[in-house]
């Protein structure tokens, strides 16, 4: 079963090493900053890779794209090596596979609109309870009415749609008001000022590839290029992750306990994930933590503090390594009481002391034991990469990128038939059909206006006729009266 060399006890010397066939019981990488923990994320990285399991992290400091070349002869490495006893120390690089949302400096990695819970996506626009229930919707009346949803574009028609249609669908749906409406889409409008709508379309991206394998039988490293994500909406990199986890939950197939993972997945700067997260969103994490486990994958939450995340999360971690802490405020000293905690005590030493003195490339490890119980927390010398430590050039980016078999699936946009062409057909049928009942009216309003009028007019001889015709019967009339009153008097 494999064995992943994570370093050696800083007292004896004695070899540190995870168990991978515990690695899907998720765990956690802390410290304060500058104290290791990048180091401990490529090491782990690059010891799964050489195991056979794929690995994605997050790169938010654009520091990791080192993985994809050789490591350089840094006596600070080496010495370590040599202080831990790594004989087999060389350099090394690894199939690597960058990604970038906004597809700048890796493969594009979009995602169709319906394919998001719509959970996800409030959060990913910041809406308020009332407005995530019009989003639902929203989203509800795009499935009953068969309306695609893949970009932004038709995110904001299906809105306006449903604006429109307001009276007509609270029937159905329930009421929605339009200044509801308009909120959700002034955020879908700075989401999109902040570089979202390249993210949002197709193709989409397929999270089986996460699972590939370099040629050489290693796992191969996908690295998603977060630095401008991070800058401009760190709170749609931390849904996005989120997203990503549960596609692969709703993806693959249930496989229990193997001897190694399918996939391991490292979620950084994690306490962006959590951070005025509501209890729906708090919900489906700790679900698909929990439950993810059992389709072969793994979970490394990266962050400063054990604070960051809900003790929910933090009570099914198996895995912790946790780097220096810094008790110079009141909130550094809170977390090293918890940090404490969380580990299972080692009679030579106070976890609460020892971690504040830890130098740089030190942490207090705790891992699972074959019975899946914690081991005793050790003082650990972590193993230096092999990779590149730091970032790659940019030609070595750029070859690692136009390598990759991935820049063939997903180099170019695609833009199908949806809801916005859909929606947007409808809309000018309509106009048409209104346009054309009104040029018809207007025909017939102009026709009855030019129309030949009955005139009213006599002719002379119709006048003469009618004349005569009175006067005769007026003299009959009068010669009858006479006559009767004639015959009355005899």
């Amino acid at each position: 079963m494999p064995q992943l060399f994570l370093g050696a006890t800083a007292d004896t010397l004695a070899p540190v090493t995870l168990n991978t066939k515990l690695a899907n019981r998720h765990g956690l990488i802390a410290g304060a900053t500058g104290t290791g923990k990048t180091v401990t994320l490529q090491t782990l990285a690059e010891g799964f890779a050489a195991a056979g399991v794929p690995v994605f992290m997050a790169d938010v400091k654009g520091d990791l794209s080192g993985l994809c070349q050789p490591g350089a002869a840094v006596p600070a490495l080496q010495a370590r090596a040599k202080q831990i006893k790594l004989a087999d120390y060389t350099p090394q690089s690894f199939t690597t596979a960058f990604w970038d949302l906004y597809g700048l400096t890796g493969h594009p990695l979009r995602a169709s609109i319906g394919n998001i819970d719509p959970v996800l996506l409030s959060r990913m626009l910041e809406l308020n309870e009332v407005q995530e229930g019009a989003l639902n919707v929203a989203c509800r009346v795009a499935q009953d009415e068969s309306l695609p949803l893949v970009n932004l574009d038709d995110l904001r028609s299906l809105l306006a749609y449903v604006s429109e249609n307001a009276k007509t669908l609270s029937r159905t749906y329930g009421n929605v008001a339009p200044a509801t409406v308009g909120a959700i889409q002034r955020q879908l409008l700075t989401l999109e000022n902040q570089g979202a709508k390249d993210f949002f379309g197709e193709p989409a991206f397929n999270v089986e590839d996460l699972l590939t394998t370099a040629p050489d039988g290693r796992g191969m490293v996908h690295i998603l290029q977060a630095q401008k994500v991070m800058t401009q909406s760190p709170r749609l990199y931390a849904t996005f992750l989120l997203w990503l986890l549960t596609s692969l939950y709703n993806t693959l197939p249930e496989v229990g306990d193997l001897d190694k993972p399918k996939l391991v997945f490292f979620f950084d700067e994690a306490h962006l994930l959590f951070t005025d997260a509501p209890k729906s969103l708090l919900e489906k994490v700790t679900q698909v933590v929990r439950l993810i486990r059992s389709k072969g994958v793994g979970i490394f939450f990266v962050t400063q503090s054990p604070t960051d995340v809900p003790d929910v999360v933090l009570g099914q971690l198996g895995s912790i390594v946790q780097h220096a802490l810094r008790a110079h405020t009141p909130k550094g000293q809170a977390d090293i009481k918890l940090a404490a905690k969380n580990f299972r005590p080692n009679p030579a030493f106070k976890v609460e002391e020892v971690v504040t003195q830890m130098g740089i490339g030190e942490a207090l490890v705790s891992l699972l034991e074959d019975k899946g119980t914690p081991s005793v927390t050790q003082r650990v010398l972590i193993a230096p990469p092999r990779s590149q430590l730091g970032p790659c050039g940019a030609d070595a980016l750029q070859n690692a990128i136009r390598g990759s078999l991935f820049g063939r699936i997903y180099g170019t946009a695609q833009n199908r038939e949806s809801a916005h062409e859909i929606l947007t057909a409808r809309r000018q049928q309509q106009d048409a059909a209104i346009e054309q009942e009104m040029n018809a009216r207007a025909a017939e309003k102009a026709a009855r206006a030019n129309a030949p009028r009955p005139s009213n007019r006599q002719s002379a001889a119709e006048a003469f006729t009618k004349s005569v015709v009175r006067n005769v019967g007026s003299r009959l009339a009068t010669a009858l009266v006479r006559g009767l009153l004639g015959a009355l008097k005899k």
